[in-house]
């Protein structure tokens, strides 16, 4: 598919789809004999994967780091496996520190209920 295509499917702007492909994040999409970019599944499933990881917190870098990995192949499933469990680890802080702030909000909330 086109590179508008993908991103609208992929919910990021072209340039940002050029952008990932340029560092190193997504991998070069085939192209077609007139140059336009051509993408397949494959990469709209990477891509949601990657905006997964984004939306947990996860730095570019260490989506680099983890795209560096994936593309050099099955022996560094354990390296990638630990990047995952480090970052998963980050996650469950955030959500417990996400649920006490949510606490203290539904108290609160709760308190102006009896005032209104």
């Amino acid at each position: 598919m086109k590179i508008s295509a993908f991103a609208k499917r992929a919910n990021l702007t072209a340039h940002t789809v050029r952008y990932y492909e340029r560092i190193g994040l997504l991998p070069a999409a085939d192209r077609h004999p007139s140059g336009i970019r051509d993408y397949d599944e494959q990469a709209l499933i990477w891509v949601e994967f990657l905006r997964r990881l984004k939306s947990t917190g996860m730095p570019l870098a260490q989506m680099l780091t983890y795209a560096d990995l994936r593309n050099a192949g099955p022996g560094t499933v354990v390296a990638r496996h630990d990047l995952l469990v480090q970052h998963r680890a980050k996650v469950r802080d955030r959500v417990a520190d996400l649920n006490a702030a949510l606490a203290v909000l539904d108290t609160k909330i709760a308190t102006y209920a009896t005032s209104v």
